[in-house]
């Protein structure tokens, strides 16, 4: 199967690597051509992704920020084979969705929203792993009137990735989610992060601060752009947190040890509650 993939940085630069691993014929497009043509000598592309080669795909795979996936797909609607798939990786659903499911409508083929639940605080091809999907979680949103057999078809063409399991769900439903596991993670690591006290940490920190720093090291570019775009979940979370926040220190404030307690303890309640021991 040829498989197109558009952005070859951690998440598309993986999926390059599994399907080449696969033994499926990789085309890739990248806008550093330095990028483009390392992954090909790392054997993961096996040629570029052009005018001439996308009508060659069965699957594309947008691996890029939600604007550019939409301004891609635009540019390049009508060179895709009406057989084709093609599944945006990007971080918020709502931007991509809008604008590319009317596209895929009109030029004949199937488009479907995609989330992979993998990754790490490195964004570049240097790190991109054959393996990094395998068991790993993948949200789909697909079409309104979508059918089992798109579905089945779906599965079928990501089995080369290995994720463990696919969800289905709507394009809101996966924004509202994701700001509050995905985005507000990265906001409270990287706020976190700005303490004076920072600078003074080494000998003093151990699996709590790693766990909590990990993605304050991100890249802004690409965060900044899927907060704004996803703001009104954003800022409903936000606005939660920050509530919280003031309950912690008005205890604090006021030496009050049961109401610290009782709150350490709700936070802990809940903890068990959603996730288990």
């Amino acid at each position: 199967m040829n498989v197109g993939i558009v952005g070859l940085g951690l998440i598309g630069g993986s999926m390059a690597k599994a399907y080449a691993a696969a033994e499926h014929r990789v085309l890739g497009a990248d806008i550093n051509r330095v990028i483009l043509d390392f992954a090909i000598l790392a054997g993961a592309v096996a040629a570029p992704l052009d005018d001439t080669t996308l009508p060659e795909c069965k699957l594309v795979l947008l691996a890029i920020p939600p604007q550019a996936a939409v301004e891609w797909l635009q540019a390049n609607c009508g060179k895709i084979s009406r057989d084709a798939v093609v599944i945006d990786l990007c971080g918020t659903k709502r931007v991509v969705c809008n604008a590319c499911f009317p596209l895929a409508e009109k030029h004949g083929f199937r488009f479907i929203g995609g989330h992979p639940m993998a990754g790490t605080h490195n964004s570049s091809f240097k790190y991109a792993k054959a393996n990094l999907f395998r068991g790993a979680p993948m949200v789909l949103v697909p079409p309104e009137g979508c059918d089992m057999a798109l579905l089945e078809r779906i599965k079928h063409l990501l089995e080369p990735a290995g994720f463990g399991k696919l969800s289905v769900t709507t394009a809101e439903e996966h924004d509202r989610v994701i700001a509050f596991t995905s985005q507000m993670a990265h906001v409270v690591s990287n706020a976190y992060i700005k303490s004076p006290t920072a600078t003074v940490h080494k000998g003093f920190s151990a699996g709590s601060y790693k766990d909590l720093t990990r993605v304050a090291w991100l890249n802004p570019d690409m965060w900044a752009e899927l907060m704004l775009e996803n703001r009104d979940c954003m800022l409903y979370e936000l606005d939660v947190l920050l509530e919280n926040l003031k309950a912690y220190r008005d205890a604090i404030a006021q030496d009050d040890f049961s109401a610290l307690r009782q709150l350490l303890d709700e936070g802990r309640r809940i903890k068990e509650l959603v996730d288990g021991r």
